[in-house]
């Protein structure tokens, strides 16, 4: 009775292991990963298998097939899993026709010396590897790109080029001279952002991470954002912990705000300390960019930090360890 006491006294947030937590209110992705462990599956086995229930789930749509038509209408993939044990990676991006990207990244890790395979050739390598090849539309998202060309192609994402992109379709061709605004504004709709990025450490402290994602809505074909770059949209070290970051993927890329995160880490910097010094990173330069970012460390010691700007004040995401034993939606302040 008194070890029950003092355990429902303690903070929900202090270190435990084994530790999940991934990005934003994915909770039957969290509930997957946890049961993975529970059953015996390794932190590897966990964050495949909590992304790969974010794609079946469609996750806000920003996740899996059927969201995110690019300027053609096709929604394509991209999917990111590392090893903190061994830093072995498995990645694809602008992966078509196949549902399971981040079951086709964990197959580039362990049967090719490769880290990246894009586009049509990722396809061919994951039916090749038995993944099924299917139409990843649906009619939700062949109405959001009927809407949008309906729309004279608004929001995208052309800048320095002819016809004028703020008011018009494409063809587009390069302007003579480049204009660049005083204060540029990015059309950016976080809705459309909403990456599974899942970090997973297991009772001895070995960490694994994870990201799946169908990109943004509208974006150029071929477009390849943070979510399958290691450092970026993800990164695990077993010697000093994980970190995932989402939001806009473009300005987020330029930072490698997961690697700095992890290394802050093992440096000796508390979780939530290397989540806002990632974000500030980004934030000096682009005080107004969307994004967020998830931090875990060896202990089972976890953080998070976003940038706040309009309409973005504060940033969920899901934590399951031994104190709570089931997905806990918990909530940052933005900065």
């Amino acid at each position: 009775m008194i070890l029950f006491v003092i355990i429902c006294l303690l903070p929900l947030n202090q270190a435990a292991l084994p530790l999940v937590i991934n990005t934003w209110h994915f909770k039957d992705a969290a509930n997957a990963a946890w049961s993975t462990l529970q059953k015996g599956g390794s932190v590897l086995d966990a964050v495949e298998r909590g992304c790969a229930r974010c794609e079946l789930e469609q996750c806000d749509g920003s996740v899996g097939f059927g969201g995110s038509p690019d300027e053609r209408g096709e929604t394509t993939l991209d999917a990111m899993i590392m090893n903190g044990d061994t830093m072995e990676v498995g990645a694809v991006a602008d992966l078509r026709r196949v549902k399971n990207a981040v079951g086709v990244a964990r197959a580039v890790m362990e049967h090719t010396e490769h880290t990246f395979i894009v586009g049509e050739s990722a396809t061919i390598f994951a039916e090749n590897m038995g993944f099924m090849s299917e139409d990843l539309s649906t009619n939700k998202s062949i109405a959001i790109f009927s809407q949008w060309l309906q729309q004279n192609c608004q929001p995208n994402y052309r800048k320095n080029v002819f016809p004028d992109p703020s008011k018009s379709c494409g063809p587009y061709k390069p302007k003579a001279k480049l204009w660049k605004p005083k204060n540029p504004k990015r059309n950016f709709d976080p809705s459309s952002h909403d990456t599974i990025g899942m970090i997973a450490i297991g009772k001895n402290g070995q960490v694994a991470a994870a990201t799946s994602t169908n990109g943004a809505t509208h974006k150029i074909p071929g477009r390849v954002g943070d979510s399958p770059v290691a450092g970026a949209g993800a990164y695990a070290d077993s010697t000093a912990g994980g970190a995932a970051a989402t939001g806009d993927g473009d300005i987020m890329m330029r930072f490698l705000p997961s690697f700095l995160a992890v290394d802050l880490m093992r440096n000796g910097d508390q979780p939530t300390v290397a989540c806002k010094t990632a974000i500030s990173r980004i934030k000096k330069y682009y005080p107004d960019f969307f994004g967020a970012i998830i931090c875990a460390n060896t202990t089972g010691g976890y953080g998070a930090a976003c940038n706040k700007r309009p309409g973005f004040s504060q940033f969920p995401f899901m934590v399951v360890n031994p104190q709570t034993n089931q997905s806990q939606l918990q909530k940052v302040d933005c900065f």
